[in-house]
């Protein structure tokens, strides 16, 4: 059942995209998803699944932004954000460079260069994980289509492939 929203409208949105649960059945990345199933459990409109990665997934159609599943994650990975703002951050990962590669296979490294990139100056990295300011972002998807680990993401699927 789709709720009739007003755009520009809030959605929830999962910081990790399972890469580290991809080639293997046991998790690497220790501030990603758990699979743990507490934010299905919390929200009464069925709008979070676990995927085949083992990692919560929220239907923007279904999800109302009330923040429940926020406040139920016990990794706190889980934010609400615009929907008018199609890019965003799939990863929570913090570890430096080298030991974020270990974990996961798509993990942000901190490299900077979707800070670079960024002409609205909207994407800084912070704890060595890149972080969108949505009030600032043109959602142009050029950090997407330059980050080197594919850990920025375009939900539309239009400037990276949807996982």
């Amino acid at each position: 059942m789709a709720i009739k929203k007003k755009f520009p409208y809030r959605s929830a949105v999962v910081a990790c995209n399972g890469g580290c649960r991809a080639n293997s059945e046991e998790p690497t990345c220790t501030k990603g998803c758990i699979g743990c199933g507490e934010c299905v459990n919390n929200c009464k409109f069925g709008a979070i699944s676990i995927n085949e990665y083992k990692v919560a997934e929220v239907d923007e159609e279904k999800c109302i932004a009330c923040g429940k599943c926020v406040k139920a994650c016990p990794q706190e990975i889980i934010h609400i954000h615009e929907c008018a703002n199609y890019i965003v951050v799939k990863c929570s990962n913090d570890a430096k460079g080298a030991d974020a590669r270990k974990e996961c296979e798509v993990s942000c490294i901190g490299c900077g260069i979707c800070e670079k990139t960024c002409t609205a100056g909207a994407i800084k990295v912070i704890d060595n994980c890149a972080v969108i300011n949505e009030e600032l972002c043109l959602s142009c998807g050029m950090c997407a289509v330059k980050c080197p680990r594919h850990a920025i993401y375009d939900l539309r699927g239009i400037y990276t492939k949807v996982r």
